[in-house]
């Protein structure tokens, strides 16, 4: 069976907290609010958006969008793409040959169309939905639903925030919450996923019976 793999992007497949954090320390300093982010401050997000993790930095309600534009600025015009998840490139390149893989993220389409290139997996994913496109997470999922044939008995959701698995659940998707992304394992458990994992390669491990030789 075909299964239906939705990954989340920044902090599944892409290593991005280091630039999260500077990134964010940057605008708020250009926008008259300096401060020191932390891992911390993505931890407490109910909501992993860039305008939540704007919120919570102290950022003013009519800044907010200036906020999110100017991160979203920079994250495009990095010369260098985000680094990889360590053991990740091998587990997608086993998945990818008996399951449908996807991208849903806040991040813009061409940080993650970089990002798959240059790390050799852009063939690996059938369809990408960045902030660019319409839609909340939940709508999103359906729209990547319709886009692999209509079915959602065999989806999955996997990301590293609470928010993720909200919207897997209210999506009517399964949900793989992974412990190395920005958000502890401890805050994950509070929304009892249904499944948690703490090495890409626990992915393996979830889905052997549709890896060829298995």
């Amino acid at each position: 069976m075909d299964r239906l793999l939705i990954f989340d992007f920044d902090g599944v497949l892409a290593d991005s907290l280091a630039p999260m954090l500077s990134y964010a320390a940057q605008v708020c300093s250009e926008l008259g609010y300096p401060c020191h982010p932390t891992k911390q401050d993505l931890e407490v997000l109910e909501k992993m958006e860039f305008a939540e993790y704007g919120r919570q930095l102290g950022i003013p309600e009519h800044l907010i969008a200036e906020f999110v534009a100017r991160n979203f600025k920079l994250f495009a015009n990095r010369i260098e793409p985000l680094n990889i998840t360590p053991e990740i490139k091998s587990v997608i390149e086993q998945l990818s040959q008996a399951n449908t893989l996807t991208i849903i993220t806040g991040n813009s389409c061409s940080v993650v169309e970089k990002f798959l290139e240059n790390h050799g997996i852009k063939d690996k994913f059938r369809k990408v939905l960045a902030a660019e496109d319409e839609g909340n997470r939940v709508e999103k999922i359906h729209k990547i639903v319709l886009f692999q044939g209509g079915s959602i008995s065999e989806g999955f959701l996997i990301g590293d925030a609470v928010s993720d698995i909200r919207s897997a659940r209210n999506a009517g998707v399964k949900s793989i919450a992974v412990s190395w992304g920005h958000q502890s394992k401890v805050k994950l458990l509070t929304e009892t996923p249904d499944f948690l994992i703490d090495r890409p390669e626990e992915l393996l491990t979830l889905f052997s019976d549709e890896l060829p030789g298995k």
